[in-house]
Parts: structure tokens; C-alpha cells; sequence
């Protein structure tokens, strides 16, 4: 995903004192994108920076609006861009896979927040990748694996990620629709 990186939304919510790491915001924003039709930045501020946090900067304002703009445009876009907002390679695999299981965890809640049934009424293979996200929300390093085998089942665990995170979005396309407010004619 172009524009924000982890490590510039981790320092624009730490110095506005948010209570969510940086891959729980990007989780919570990914999941509520996929469940309502509805959600604006401003919506995704107020989870993310609730009362108790100090209002961001004209710089970091502008950063987390870039990780929205970004999020939706991907998500809804053709070319399969989407990416979760993760930890780059060069950082320690413990803390790419916690940031992991916090982004799935956060997805769901992202989720959840919206009007979307529950597990055994969704369509297709979204139960499936949800139930998935819920056991990737524990994930843990390997122990006792080589450092070569945590990498290639995390690479595993991020590319399942990345791409359950489109078919949800893709296949909650109706959800969404019948979400939105009814035109009353009005204007």
C-alpha cells in the first residue's frame, strides 16, 4: 500500500497518545471499510483516538487521512492492491507476528462494529477466513521452528491475510449496499 508507512502511523499515534498500536488501527479500519457503507475517516478517528487522546497535528491529521484514502481506494479497488499495515522485513519476526495477530483481531472487532450478521449467516467463505483471522489473532512464534520456517509461515499467514481480506470485502459488496441510509427523495 503506497503512502503511510507502520513505522510514520506508529509515531503520529504515539505522539496524539492513542491507546491502539498502529496495526490494531489499521485492522479496526480494514474491517469496518469491509462491514459498512457508511464509514468515513472521521468515524475511524474516533475509534482510534478516543477523548483521551491529543488531537494529531496538521502532519499527522494529514497521515492518518493518507492511511484512509489509501485503505479504501485499495480495498475497492481492481488491481487486488490491498495490503495490511504491517511491520517491514527488516524488523524482528516477534514483533511482525504479534503486529499480525493484533491487525486480525482488530479487523474483527472492525467488523463487528458494523450491522453484519453473525458468523453462520454470512455468505460464502467469509465464516471460514474469519474463523481463520480469529486463530491468527493468537498466533505466536514457533518455538523449537527455524528462523527460515517462521519467515515462510508468516509470509504464508500475511498473503492469507491480504487475500481474505479482499474476498470479505468483496463478498460483504451487497451488505454494504443494503446498509446504506434509504434515498427519501429529498434533495
Amino acid at each position: 500500500m503506497d503512502g503511510v508507512s507502520f513505522d510514520e502511523l506508529e509515531r503520529v499515534l504515539a505522539s496524539a497518545r492513542a491507546p491502539v498500536a498502529p496495526a490494531e488501527a489499521h485492522g479496526t479500519l480494514c474491517g469496518a471499510l469491509c462491514g459498512r457503507a457508511a464509514y468515513g475517516v472521521e468515524d475511524w478517528l474516533r475509534e482510534v483516538l478516543p477523548d483521551a487522546a491529543a488531537p494529531p497535528g496538521t502532519a499527522g491529521r494529514a497521515a492518518l487521512n493518507a492511511v484512509f484514502d489509501a485503505t479504501a481506494q485499495a480495498l475497492g479497488g481492481q488491481s487486488m492492491e490491498f495490503e495490511p499495515l504491517l511491520p517491514d522485513d527488516e524488523s524482528d519476526l516477534a514483533d511482525r507476528v504479534e503486529a499480525l495477530a493484533e491487525w486480525c483481531s482488530a479487523f474483527l472487532y472492525g467488523l463487528g462494529a458494523g450491522s453484519l450478521p453473525s458468523l453462520d449467516e454470512v455468505p460464502g467463505e467469509i465464516g471460514e477466513v474469519l474463523r481463520d483471522f480469529g486463530e491468527i489473532g493468537r498466533a505466536a512464534l514457533g518455538e523449537g521452528e527455524t528462523l527460515e520456517a517462521n519467515e515462510a509461515a508468516y509470509a504464508e499467514l500475511v498473503e492469507f491475510v491480504r487475500a481474505g481480506t479482499q474476498l470479505v470485502y468483496e463478498e460483504l459488496a451487497r451488505h454494504r449496499e443494503q446498509d446504506l441510509p434509504a434515498d427519501d427523495g429529498v434533495h
